[in-house]
């Protein structure tokens, strides 16, 4: 086997399923969207249960500061190769049960399907999967914003602009609807010529 094959086929993560996150501690890094990884564990193993599959280690609560409680998953995941099933892969993910809010006190009854679902991108993180976003944006602990979406033909950085109907078009927003339309980035000029017919290649 390929050592780098799983890692290279699972390792790119497309722009709609990427959000640039705004505010707090993460303010600028990139979250992945939870489906994309289903679908991309399902693309290269085969449905869950079959070609992979996790199982719920454990899952608790511990106190946080000013009365907050946080809530853990751990979890193993496994998938298949050829007729054998791998090594089980840890993650333990997280999520805040009761969390200070500015009206007071909040308590999540998804805290656990939230903590589940950040143990799988732990796990997922092991095979490679979006390991060019995690390379990318550093860690939680870095300053690291990630890359801006540039025009593929001429090369300039997608800039945030006002739509037809006044509302504001995020660059990521914009990169994706020109995959979509056009399959590949191009900025608003290039964009608008690719839909006029003009210099579409």
């Amino acid at each position: 086997m390929d050592n780098m094959k799983i890692y290279n086929a699972v390792r790119d993560v497309p722009l709609v399923a990427q959000k640039t996150i705004k505010g707090g501690r993460l303010n600028n890094f990139t979250d992945i969207n939870p489906m994309w990884r289903i679908h991309t564990l399902t693309e290269q193993f085969g449905p869950c249960g079959i070609g992979w599959k996790y199982e719920v280690v454990r899952q608790w609560n511990e106190p946080g500061a000013n009365n907050e409680i946080a809530s853990f998953v751990e979890i193993n995941l496994y998938y298949k190769h050829g007729d054998a099933w791998s090594e089980p892969i840890p993650g333990v993910g997280g999520s805040m049960f009761v969390a200070k809010e500015k009206n007071g006190l909040y308590t999540s009854d998804e805290c656990y399907k939230m903590a589940l679902t950040d143990a799988l991108s732990v796990a997922c993180k092991a095979l490679g999967v979006g390991a060019d976003v995690y390379w990318a944006d550093g860690t939680k602990y870095s300053q690291r914003a990630p890359e801006k979406p540039k025009c593929s033909k001429c090369g300039a950085e997608i800039t945030p602009y006002k739509g037809t109907k006044g509302e504001v078009v995020s660059p990521e927003k914009h990169a994706a609807i020109c995959l979509k339309n056009f399959g590949k980035v191009l900025c608003v000029d290039h964009a608008r010529d690719a839909a006029n017919g003009e210099g579409a290649a």
